[in-house]
């Protein structure tokens, strides 16, 4: 027999209902809480959503992001974001990169006096290095962004919220909803409490979150389902407790070797990265805990149909249910 590695348990019988009231109680509040930081404290939104400049700049020497962040940490710009442009057609000698500087104190765009010192700034580290663009990003674009950005993360709800209610039932789909405005919620709360940069790499953050999680809680659901009909006279809390057992080996592995991953970009990644990888490691945490303690706990509220052989009266959101 081959030897295999095992995290969890072949077998094993949590209770992951016995506090169910406290930590259904818990994500509540978190989510509550989250908003009002929201609200309170804000966003410490970063050029995308308020505007600013962005500089191109072109050199024969390789581009070091280093020191090109060195060289402008002493002007005091502010919210800088620094990138190297990579494209095929570039020539061996030609290096460029990108950089963004955000609005300040109201204006639009840079000074013509701060983008002469930027310069010098460069040159002092790239004495090759030459100013091939400069635009400006004004509040109006930037609230495009954002309502862009908002419309991206409802839109792939909605398009979850279908699918669920669909392959599976009504009171699933909510649980399932559920489930993702908790991380979203929970994970916009912790950039706000902690003043974190919130830009375009924080939203495919929280859409990448979306379907991790809802790839988490499919998966539970797609067991409690076969649960259901294999073992019908069995209480559906005892059914539920059951295929998570059944599949928590899956989702400590799927989320163990996730996080070990990710746990890398944040220590190896860089600054770039370094807050998409945060908000993604942080969602598949919630995204986990939700899929029991939210997702499962609102169709444990709810109950679901138990009556597999009986049809229904009426349309119905589980005329799906029964299907392979």
């Amino acid at each position: 027999m081959a030897w295999r590695l095992r995290v969890v348990p072949e077998k094993t019988s949590i209770d992951f209902f016995r506090w169910q009231w406290l930590t259904f109680g818990a994500s509540l509040a978190a989510t509550v809480l989250s908003i009002v930081l929201v609200f309170t404290m804000g966003l410490n939104f970063g050029i995308d959503f308020r505007g600013g400049t962005t500089i191109r700049t072109e050199s024969t020497q390789p581009v070091d992001v280093g020191a090109y962040r060195g060289a402008l940490s002493g002007l005091a710009l502010g919210d800088v974001a620094i990138t190297q442009v990579f494209d095929p057609t570039f020539r061996a000698d030609q290096h460029v990169a990108q950089i963004r500087i955000g609005a300040q104190d109201g204006a639009e765009a840079v000074t013509p006096e701060m983008l002469q010192s930027v310069e010098a700034a460069l040159r002092a580290v790239d004495p090759a290095v030459t100013f091939t663009n400069v635009e400006s990003v004004g509040p109006k674009a930037s609230a495009e962004l954002m309502w862009t950005a908002i419309t991206a993360v409802l839109a792939a709800t909605a398009g979850i919220v279908v699918y669920i209610w669909v392959r599976f039932e009504w009171q699933f789909a909510l649980g399932a909803v559920a489930a993702l405005v908790h991380d979203v919620v929970v994970t916009i709360g912790v950039w706000a409490l902690f003043q974190f940069k919130f830009d375009l790499t924080i939203v495919a953050a929280l859409l990448t979150i979306l379907g991790y999680s809802i790839n988490d809680t499919v998966v539970v659901f797609d067991r409690l389902r076969e649960n259901l009909m294999k073992y019908k006279t069995m209480p559906l809390r005892e059914v539920m407790n059951l295929s998570v057992n059944e599949t928590l080996s899956r989702t400590v592995m799927t989320s163990g070797t996730t996080l070990i991953a990710l746990l890398a970009l944040l220590v190896f990644g860089g600054d770039v990265i370094r807050g998409f990888a945060l908000a993604i490691f942080i969602g598949v945490l919630l995204g986990t805990y939700s899929s029991v303690y939210v997702a499962k706990n609102i169709v444990l509220f709810l109950g679901v149909k138990r009556d597999w052989d009986r049809k229904s009266e009426g349309p119905s959101g589980t005329r799906f249910a029964t299907r392979p």
